[in-house]
């Protein structure tokens, strides 16, 4: 009988034990999630808001005290800085008034009585050479200004638009260059606002109600952001001469050009709740309306293929950054943002062609939305200038010239030399010309394209999906040009995962810089087929190095690589226009 008891007790002692233990792992697995969950938070965090955590009681006394001094300074400054903004700001927004208007000036132009807060500052030595500093001011300001612009319509209505409620945080960038031994030790002071983090600003029609004008609203508040962004914002310097002399090497100037192939995406978030979005694309360097290239709108399609080229102008390689948003077009109403990417100009190796996939991310600034968007595949080539002579670049004109090309060019005019250009959707073929001109005339001034003969091999492929019920498959390549109807194809390997082929076929391909080779894998079977993954890809690579072999990951597959080799010989011609 003790037996059996002490049987029972030691079963439910073991019991609660094993109950306690599985309770407490529970709870320390709870904690510790809890705690991933909060490190991955602070991990995200920005600057931002960290000051919103930390008030300014707690900034460094220095920094309360540069604040202090500012506020003391700032009805002098507000007199002499709105006279020097209405000089410099009244030109641009001329530049960019909307076309609905007729003029766009200042009336009224005060900062108001509160001064912005300084909330950090920084020396950025990397960029300050052994001539200079350079210096960069966070600020913060939430400003009461008194800022009226006397709008004058096509019609002859003239309306007076208050700005009100501005708010601003941004970081000043400060460039004391050059050093030199008078007083005060410097030359020349260059200003510009180094980043825009938010500016929000209301506009108010004085005695009425701006909304009641449909487009006047969205189209002054489009003009100020420009007028913003094209006056000094970075890369844009303003320069302010302390010491007599010449400062013209601190002015802003293009110092290469960015070859942009915008080349797909794919597994696109779909935004529209009946059929599949109709994506386009967004690509810029500097946010401005003239600077802003625009890819053209593919309907109902979630993996895109534009194979579009644009050319942009560079002013600093080290800080500028390539961006491109992605837009569902919604017809008539506003488009919707599907998401956006970022590269920096500085990860690029001058004359070498960048190939990346980038994914798409919600927001640029704070990415804490990890919510998968698809990805855009890009082609980035960066050229300085007074470098061309030396990169090898297939996007450059000379590269598609052969010697008897290049003799017809050099006994053209300078004004023809401008109309022989690869062809491209974003240029121009040819300008119109007053003066009647002969056959050979017009040949020389023809678009010289990229014409040659592209040569696949079809290597092998490895660990491709399973998609037979015996855990193999039969698989074949189908080769085919985008912009060609002739489709090749392998022959059939049964019973493998693991192909080889060692197959060659060629193609006579038009036009090289804006053809794509479609190569796509799939399963036979008696009573039909099955697709098992596909390759997309430009041109660009093998019409560089003339040849290459590389293995590449297959798309919309669970698993899969397939091996290629592919070899260019040119046979460049001219197109007449």
């Amino acid at each position: 009988m003790g037996f059996i008891s002490g049987m029972f007790i030691g079963i439910a002692i073991g019991i609660l034990l094993i109950v306690a233990f599985a309770r407490q792992e529970s709870t320390r697995s709870k904690s510790r999630t809890d705690l991933a969950k909060t490190i991955a938070k602070f991990a995200r965090m920005t600057v931002e808001d960290s000051r919103k955590l930390l008030p300014p009681n707690f900034y460094p006394p220095w920094l309360n005290w540069l604040n202090t001094q500012l506020d003391k300074i700032w009805p002098f400054v507000d007199e002499a800085a709105s006279e020097l903004i209405r000089n410099n700001v009244e030109p641009i927004l001329e530049q960019y008034r909307p076309v609905i208007l007729s003029s766009l000036t200042f009336s009224k132009l005060t900062l108001g009585n509160v001064a912005p807060q300084f909330t950090g500052i920084s020396i950025i030595e990397e960029d300050s050479g052994p001539n200079g500093i350079t210096m960069e001011f966070d600020m913060q300001w939430d400003g009461t200004p008194n800022i009226v612009l006397d709008i004058k319509t096509k019609v002859g209505v003239v309306l007076p638009v208050q700005v009100k409620n501005i708010g601003f945080t941004g970081v000043f960038r400060l460039i004391f260059k050059p050093l030199v031994n008078e007083f005060p030790a410097f030359g020349a002071v260059c200003f510009s606002l180094r980043e825009k983090k938010a500016l929000d600003f209301t506009l108010k029609v004085i005695g009425g109600d701006i909304s009641s004008l449909p487009g006047i609203s969205d189209a002054i508040e489009e003009t100020i952001r420009d007028a913003i962004e094209d006056s000094i914002t970075w890369p844009v310097r303003k320069i302010i001469p302390i010491i007599p002399g010449d400062y013209s090497n601190l002015e802003l100037k293009p110092v290469g050009t960015l070859d942009v192939k915008l080349v797909q995406a794919k597994n696109l978030a779909n935004k529209d709740l009946i059929g599949k979005s109709d994506p386009y694309a967004v690509v810029f360097v500097r946010p401005l309306r003239d600077k802003t290239k625009t890819s053209k709108t593919i309907g109902n399609q979630l993996n895109p293929i534009w194979n579009e080229h644009f050319e942009f102008i560079i002013e600093d390689v080290s800080t500028q950054h390539l961006t491109i948003r992605i837009f569902d077009d919604e017809g008539i109403q506003a488009a919707e943002l599907i998401g956006c990417a970022q590269v920096s100009l500085k990860e690029l190796e001058p004359g070498k062609v960048k190939d990346v996939w980038l994914k798409l991310v919600k927001d640029l600034e704070i990415q804490r939305d990890n919510k998968y968007r698809g990805e855009v595949h890009l082609e980035l080539l960066y050229c300085p200038h007074g470098f061309e002579n030396t990169l090898k670049s297939p996007f450059s004109a000379d590269y598609t010239l052969t010697t008897f090309e290049k003799t017809l060019k050099s006994g053209t005019s300078d004004a023809e030399d401008d109309d022989i250009s690869v062809s491209s959707s974003s240029r121009p073929s040819s300008r119109p010309s007053s003066r009647p001109s002969s056959r050979s005339s017009s040949r020389r001034k023809s678009t010289v394209i990229v014409r040659g003969v592209l040569s696949v091999t079809v290597v092998s492929a490895e660990d491709l999906p399973v998609v037979d019920f015996m855990g193999k498959a039969d698989p074949f390549v189908v080769l085919s040009l985008k912009k060609s109807e002739k489709k090749v194809k392998t022959r059939v390997v049964n019973e493998t995962l693991n192909p080889v082929w060692n197959q060659t076929f060629d193609f006579v391909v038009e036009d090289g810089l804006h053809d794509m080779l479609i190569v796509e894998l799939w399963d036979h079977d008696t009573f039909g087929k099955e697709k098992m993954g596909k390759v997309i890809l430009t041109l660009t690579k093998v019409i560089l190095e003339g040849e290459y072999a590389e293995t590449f990951i297959l798309d919309d597959a669970k698993s899969g690589k397939i091996n290629l080799h592919l070899r260019w010989t040119a046979q460049h011609k001219y197109r007449e226009p």
